[in-house]
């Protein structure tokens, strides 16, 4: 498995990290109505559903982007640095989210966006 296909798995579980971040710790947890519950926090623990939810819409763009590139046959470690890239911004997203840095979070989350952009060039390229 290459590195890239590593990251598609890091990019899909980092829903899970941070949506543990908004419920950890809190025993009136309502699982029947679990969005209700998120919707009534505040804080980190808002900023932490909200990571969560993001987390969701740039996995599919981005698993895509990783696919579509190796299926044109693009170089493979272009394909591992751009996916890199996208872990380590949204991993520095996350926690500027958390940390309620907004503009450091918007400057990082495009970073990601751009190396999913990458990866539609290099596959564009090969």
């Amino acid at each position: 498995m290459t590195l890239s296909n590593w990251c598609i798995l890091i990019a899909g579980l980092m829903p899970v990290f941070t949506i543990a971040v908004a419920k950890r710790g809190r025993k009136d947890f309502d699982n029947a109505e679990p969005r209700a519950w998120l919707d009534q926090q505040t804080g980190v623990r808002r900023r932490a559903d909200y990571a969560h939810r993001n987390h969701f819409e740039a996995f599919p763009f981005f698993a895509a982007a990783v696919l579509v590139a190796q299926h044109a046959g693009a170089a493979q470690g272009q394909i591992d640095i751009a996916s890199v890239v996208f872990i380590a911004a949204r991993l520095l997203y996350t926690l500027f989210y958390l940390n309620d840095k907004p503009s450091a979070r918007s400057a990082v989350w495009a970073v990601g966006y751009l190396s999913v952009i990458a990866l539609f060039v290099i596959a564009a390229r090969a």
